[in-house]
């Protein structure tokens, strides 16, 4: 196995015991990188001289007894709306030509201190509005979609051209490129993880959070991240456990064991309109989980007639005011498709935005009373597996015709309304070998319990395939 296939676990424990050095984990990574990112063009930009600079520093430091954690030493990637001082965060777009982060995000500066290295920032869907990120490429099928707006964190962690990245969420954008391209994404508890430093999208709905090859990777990430930030309104108070990070970072010798895990099998909404090949594949791994040892119950889940027009109720208005003036003043330097979704939200009356604050309120409430009786929620991350590029539309068996964004963001929305922590993780693959994603949700805050259920999986299954196969598909990658 070449250093640039390793989980973030496998990598950070062989560092620990000097086995590894960061040296060389990130040369590997940056090889890989220009190996494979003409073909997928996951990243905007690579900081190759820094991440050496840094990656010797981590050196010195390890070998001089100054270990400060399991990320240190390990590179990674960031979506480009996460401020890195001294570097370009673009979004993107061309409306940011020429912009420079004066400081350092809240959650770089983080993982900084624990010995991150930046390798480099990578592709969003232009300021994060939309579900397929256009730049990049699918890493399991160059001619399918990345998923968005994080497509290019899914597919540099997926291709072994980043140990571990972050992402943003305000719809399903860590969750949907996770399941198209086969890793593990999870978006945190809302407040949990501090915005400051990251460009929003919708103020209300944004999450900042991992994606990585494995759930225990995600675990020790989020270790990193989590805690308050007053720069952050959202930011929520209190010191954030640390017992996935210490679970994380044991050893797991024993069997994976879910008893009295009450596990929520959805019998409205998450199995409407999904692809077959998908529900069996998410059904497949719920009977997994009976396995080992937990216990489903149906749940319906609430005010689901709602959930599109909430999350397009909140998300427009806010992301339209966020762009208000540069809308205005370069209207021309936005993609068609974002230029679109930012003045429709200049026509949207006040009401239709504070009937839309009402109905998530309402919502919080309904999915705290169905999250008493169960512990996680079990159902599909997205309903159809990564279509070709290009495809603007899917029909489902009953004859309805949805969009492909409508498509991807419909099964992870409800998480964002809400703000409740949800993680994707892979099941299996379609037919076409296109990867499958589940999605396990949780109460506000219950991101141990989360990460438990989706580890014990991961751990029952057989070992996957360290980096999506990119090399075989090179002669499928379309022109640049």
């Amino acid at each position: 196995m070449q250093p640039y296939e390793m989980t973030l676990t496998a990598a950070a424990d062989a560092i620990r015991q000097r086995r590894l050095s960061p040296v060389e984990l990130v040369d590997s990574v940056l090889a890989r990188i220009e190996r494979v990112e003409p073909r997928l063009g996951a990243f905007v930009t690579v900081t190759a001289q820094r991440a050496r600079r840094a990656a010797r520093e981590a050196e010195r430091e390890i070998a001089a007894g100054h270990h400060r954690g399991p990320l240190h030493g390990i590179p990674m990637g960031l979506k480009d709306l996460i401020d890195v001082a001294g570097e370009a965060t673009t979004a993107s777009s061309a409306v940011r030509a020429g912009h420079l982060a004066g400081a350092d995000s809240t959650v770089h500066a983080r993982l900084a201190a624990a010995g991150a290295v930046l390798t480099g920032k990578t592709h969003t869907h232009e300021f994060a509005y939309g579900l397929t990120t256009p730049q990049t490429r699918n890493a399991w099928h160059p001619s399918r979609v990345a998923g968005g707006s994080s497509g290019g964190s899914a597919v540099a962690v997926a291709a072994g051209a980043a140990t571990f990245a972050l992402g943003t969420d305000t719809g399903g954008s860590i969750r949907v490129p996770a399941a198209l391209n086969g890793v593990v994404g999870l978006k945190p508890t809302y407040g949990l993880v501090p915005r400051h430093g990251v460009t929003s999208l919708s103020w209300s709905l944004d999450h900042v959070g991992p994606l990585t090859r494995r759930v225990r990777d995600a675990a020790l990430v989020l270790a990193v991240l989590a805690g308050p930030d007053p720069r952050d309104p959202a930011s929520l108070p209190g010191a954030y456990s640390t017992g996935p990070a210490q679970w994380a970072e044991a050893k797991s010798e024993s069997e994976p064991d879910l008893t009295g895990v009450r596990v929520g099998v959805p019998r409205t909404y998450y199995f409407d309109r999904v692809d077959p090949e998908v529900e069996a594949a998410v059904r497949r791994a719920i009977g997994r989980l009976e396995e080992l040892g937990a216990v489903t119950t149906e749940v319906d889940i609430p005010m689901t007639r709602y959930i599109q027009a909430t999350q397009w109720g909140l998300m427009v208005p806010e992301a339209t005011a966020y762009h208000e003036r540069t809308l205005r003043a370069v209207p021309d330097l936005y993609q068609a498709d974002v230029r679109v979704l930012l003045e429709a939200g200049e026509l949207m009356p006040a009401g239709d935005y504070l009937r839309a604050q009402r109905a998530r309120t309402l919502m919080r409430r309904e999915w705290s009373r169905m999250l008493a009786d169960v512990d996680v929620v079990a159902a599909p991350a997205v309903p159809v597996t990564a279509v070709p590029a290009g495809q603007e539309t899917v029909t489902w068996a009953d004859g309805t015709v949805e969009s492909v964004s409508d498509a991807y963001v419909r099964l992870s929305a409800p998480a964002n309304i809400t703000g409740v922590p949800a993680l994707s993780l892979p099941v299996g693959h379609d037919r076409a070998g296109m990867p499958i994603g589940m999605q396990l949700l949780g109460r506000p805050l219950g991101e141990a319990v989360v990460l438990r259920v989706g580890d014990a999986y991961e751990r029952s299954q057989p070992v996957r395939t360290p980096v999506s196969p990119v090399d075989a598909t090179a002669q499928a990658a379309p022109a640049a």
